[in-house]
């Protein structure tokens, strides 16, 4: 397994972005609408992940992003997760959690002050997973911030 830094527009990240907006219609009945591009998570900004097997296919994604206080309910220091995940065949093994700690390690080495991120109703694993790892319920922010399936998480790094 080797876990690299690509940019947001990587082909194999264009990819998995598109299987995990095929997740999000099925789950929620429709793709993530969140304004993304891919300076955003560019360092020392931010930083995008790729999981790839020992045969070369990429397995999982995850990516933060500088937040700063804002309208949408950010505040200062915030470090946004974004795009974590893992293909249905590669789950289990242990990759979200790998990625999420280079993550937090990256937005810390940045200065970042707190690690932010928005699921949803429909994504209890990953619930499961940021609770397990040290995230905390959070005031609501971000695009989704008025939608009642939106959960909210903050972690102080």
């Amino acid at each position: 397994m080797e876990i690299v830094p690509v940019r947001y527009d990587h082909p194999d990240a264009v990819k998995l972005n598109g299987i995990v907006q095929e997740e999000y219609n099925e789950r929620y009945g429709e793709s993530d609408v969140t304004p993304l591009a891919p300076e955003m998570f560019d360092p020392p900004h931010g930083l995008y992940l790729l999981a790839y097997d020992e045969d070369g296919q990429p397995l999982a994604t995850g990516g933060w992003r500088t937040q700063n206080h804002s309208a949408e309910g950010y505040a200062d220091g915030d470090a946004e997760i974004k795009r974590m995940f893992v293909v249905r065949a590669a789950r289990g093994r242990g990759l979200a959690r790998r990625i999420l700690a280079i993550l937090e390690d990256s937005a810390r080495e940045a200065g970042r002050g707190r690690m932010v991120l928005e699921t949803g109703t429909e994504q209890p694993e990953a619930i499961a997973l940021y609770r397990s790892c040290g995230y905390a319920p959070a005031t609501k922010f971000g695009h989704y911030r008025f939608h009642d399936e939106s959960r909210c998480y903050a972690k102080k790094l």
